[in-house]
């Protein structure tokens, strides 16, 4: 389980699918344990489609300087979590094995995405947070005129619906030794 605490408050609780997509929930585990989310922006929203964060530039033009396997049927991978309202998945250019640590959450169901990017996992607790991240203004290129920052991304070990941030966090920093290797 991995929490987005952002920066309002607002906290997403995503639930990560190893058996779907390993390579791709080792990478973002790695980046979460390293705090690389920390501070960053979802600089690309578009309402009935998609938030996207995870660049360090904020442009949609940055990653983390390592490229990861696309796990995904286009790419030779079978991948069979759908696109669907909550799902998060990978973002990339258009080379397959180009994702690196954008990612996006999907606002809406959106098929079309299945079989070209690595889906893996989804929201369990936060959509309100992701519907309200996906009203905000945007310029012409989908950047949000107000940022919507990521304070914090952590990973969970023994998460609990509606168990409030503080204990969480406070669990995640207590185990950060384990948590790379256990959580989900």
């Amino acid at each position: 389980m991995v929490q987005i605490e952002m920066e309002d408050g607002g906290r997403i609780i995503v639930e990560l699918y190893p058996d779907i997509a390993p390579i791709t929930v080792r990478n973002f585990k790695k980046l979460v344990s390293e705090g690389f989310y920390d501070g960053l922006i979802f600089h690309r929203v578009i309402s009935g489609f998609m938030i996207q964060g995870g660049d360090p530039k904020g442009t949609g033009t940055g990653g983390s300087g390592v490229t990861i396997k696309g796990e995904f049927s286009a790419n030779g991978v079978k991948n069979t979590l759908s696109h669907s309202r909550g799902v998060i998945s990978m973002a990339r250019s258009d080379p397959f094995n180009s994702a690196s640590s954008q990612f996006f959450i999907m606002h809406a169901d959106d098929t079309g995405l299945d079989g070209k990017y690595a889906a893996f996992g989804k929201v369990l607790e936060g959509m309100d947070v992701v519907d309200r991240i996906a009203a905000v203004k945007v310029n012409k290129n989908n950047k949000p005129l107000t940022e919507q920052r990521m304070k914090r991304v952590t990973l969970l070990n023994n998460y609990t619906a509606g168990e409030s941030s503080e204990n969480t966090s406070q669990e995640q920093s207590e185990n950060d030794s384990s948590v790379t290797d256990t959580s989900d």
